[in-house]
């Protein structure tokens, strides 16, 4: 043999035996994620296009070269330079409520109240029931303003209880029988609620807390339901790229199904529990302490300080614009109120309180001082802050509370929110201001009251208008979010106001490999671009729980 042809195979075998040895060197994973475009969304908002991930979590990030020369797998990604992100996390949204709403009557974009009357009445034909249920009507995008009466439901339901509910979950109309059903009648008063009464007599709508009187005589919906429902719910949520949900207010028994379900696998959502304040949620779970899973988390408690400014029912500092004889409903006495914060600071618990009103927000910031003295890492959150006088803006700050906010509330109600409040309209919506007082704050949709998309949320706060690109220049553009405020603001800074930063909101080594691939650059794409985008997959612990078709 020629000395030459020997060192070739000499040289052969040592590469083979240096390629070998390199591949042994490699640690196996579970799945490398490869050729993407990742916005890790940390402290420096760097950017990678390769990861490693084991065991549910993300055990290396980096560029395509660092990843390949470490790790190995059977299971490789190629995102094919696509675009990835933490896992969207919804910070403020009614997830069984919306799985439940998905088998009534959808009533949104209805332009008139006959419109609403129709659709239940063919919903009924193709869905019949005995009671009629439905959500989503708001009279303010009528020509008619006014909330109607239940004349014309009576018409179409004489033998049928009907109860549909306002898009703000805030108000809702009954028909005569389903009045009679529960006892309602023209004498009766609701603490933080309203009976609205015309020409003396009921007109069927019900203001906040007057709603559970009609509320309480439907059948209670069982479990097999609401499993369903939960399933429905996570199944659209992981298509628009949701891997975390805070579902706000939720009572003892449905955060029990929700924790079996996860245990079972059948619900892969991640769950931040709100507690409505029930004595069976403060014996089971409050009185105990903060109870975790990798799915689950309870630590807050939901209160409601006021009802919607669509209805009339925000409390407000000063009457009404265009209603000077009411200024809104405190659906919780202030002494309820006092005594839920004194249980939750002594529990270790957050508390997290609905205030749309600048009278609302005043009175929790208030009574949260009371209880937090200084500044803190408690994290009790404003939910909404939607209108906030100029001087109690500071206490935000002061007491390290956090304004938990909904971008598309603003371009909902943008149209219509000036007739409600007059010049008081530069004091809503006021997110940038809000964002100054602790540097940071979470971004939800409120969902089922808006769409479950979070690029719809993202896309209204960078840019401050509707979906069909109105107003020219946006709405009080001073107050939009950075592309990058708005990122974190539905990632690392929701998983933040939950206490849950440091395992998810971004992708880092360590953290939970939640993620989504989109087909869209949100730090570059065009603004009309951004609602359009969509997901092509999404992954929560590493694992495919949705794939574009």
């Amino acid at each position: 043999m020629k000395k030459s042809t020997i060192l070739a195979l000499i040289s052969i075998i040592l590469t083979s035996t240096i390629l070998i040895m390199a591949c042994s060197k490699r640690q196996k994973v579970d799945l490398i994620v490869a050729n993407a475009t990742i916005y890790t969304v940390d402290s420096t908002f760097s950017q990678a296009n390769s990861m490693a991930i084991s065991n549910g979590k993300i055990i290396a990030i980096g560029s395509k070269q660092d990843i390949e020369s470490q790790f190995t797998s059977d299971s490789i990604v190629d995102a094919e330079g696509k675009f990835v992100y933490p896992g969207f996390f919804d910070p403020h949204c009614h997830f069984l409520n919306y799985g439940l709403t998905l088998s009534n009557a959808s009533l949104s974009g209805a332009k008139t109240w006959s419109e609403v009357v129709d659709r239940l009445v063919e919903h009924q034909k193709a869905f019949p029931s005995e009671w009629i249920q439905g959500r989503g009507w708001n009279q303010n995008e009528w020509d008619i303003k006014e909330f109607p009466t239940n004349e014309l439901l009576d018409k179409a339901f004489p033998n049928n209880p009907v109860l549909i509910i306002r898009i703000d979950g805030h108000a809702a109309i009954a028909n005569s029988l389903a009045l009679k059903m529960a006892g309602v009648n023209e004498k009766m008063k609701k603490d933080g609620g309203e009976l609205i009464l015309k020409d003396g007599k009921l007109s069927g709508v019900l203001v906040d807390n007057a709603i559970d009187l009609v509320r309480a005589i439907i059948p209670e919906v069982q479990n097999s339901t609401k499993t369903l429902a939960l399933q429905k719910a996570q199944e659209n949520c992981f298509a628009v790229g949701l891997t975390s949900v805070s579902d706000a207010g939720l009572e003892f028994n449905d955060v029990l199904l929700i924790d079996s379900l996860q245990r079972s696998e059948l619900i892969k959502m991640r769950v931040y529990a709100m507690l409505n304040p029930t004595q069976e949620n403060f014996d089971h779970f409050i009185s105990k302490g903060i109870y975790s899973t990798d799915n689950l988390t309870v630590r807050s408690i939901k209160l409601f300080a006021d009802g919607a400014l669509g209805s009339r029912g925000a409390l407000l500092l000063q009457p009404y614009s265009d209603a000077p004889n009411t200024k809104g409903l405190q659906v919780e006495p202030t002494e309820s109120l006092s005594k839920f914060c004194e249980i939750a600071y002594k529990a270790g618990y957050q508390v997290n309180t609905h205030c749309i009103g600048d009278a609302a927000v005043r009175l929790m910031l208030d009574l949260y001082a009371k209880n937090l003295k200084s500044t803190n890492d408690l994290r009790w959150r404003i939910e909404h802050s939607q209108i906030v006088d100029p001087t109690d803006i500071s206490k935000y700050g002061a007491y390290s509370i956090v304004p938990s906010i909904q971008t598309t509330h603003a371009t909902s109600d943008m149209t219509w929110a000036d007739e409600r409040l007059g010049d008081r309209i530069k004091y809503a919506y006021t997110y940038q201001d809000l964002l100054k007082q602790n540097g940071w704050l979470p971004n939800g949709s409120d969902f089922p009251i808006e769409n479950i998309n979070p690029l719809y949320g993202f896309y209204a706060g960078v840019t401050r208008k509707d979906l069909l690109g109105s107003p020219e220049g946006g709405f009080q553009p001073e107050n939009a979010l950075t592309r990058e405020q708005a990122l974190r603001a539905m990632t690392i800074w929701a998983a933040k106001a939950n206490f849950e930063e440091d395992f998810k909101g971004s992708l880092e080594a360590g953290k939970w490999a939640d993620f989504v691939i989109f087909d869209t650059d949100l730090m570059n794409a065009t603004e009309t671009d951004l609602p359009k985008s969509k997901v092509i997959s999404t992954f929560v612990a590493g694992e495919l729980v949705y794939q574009k078709k």
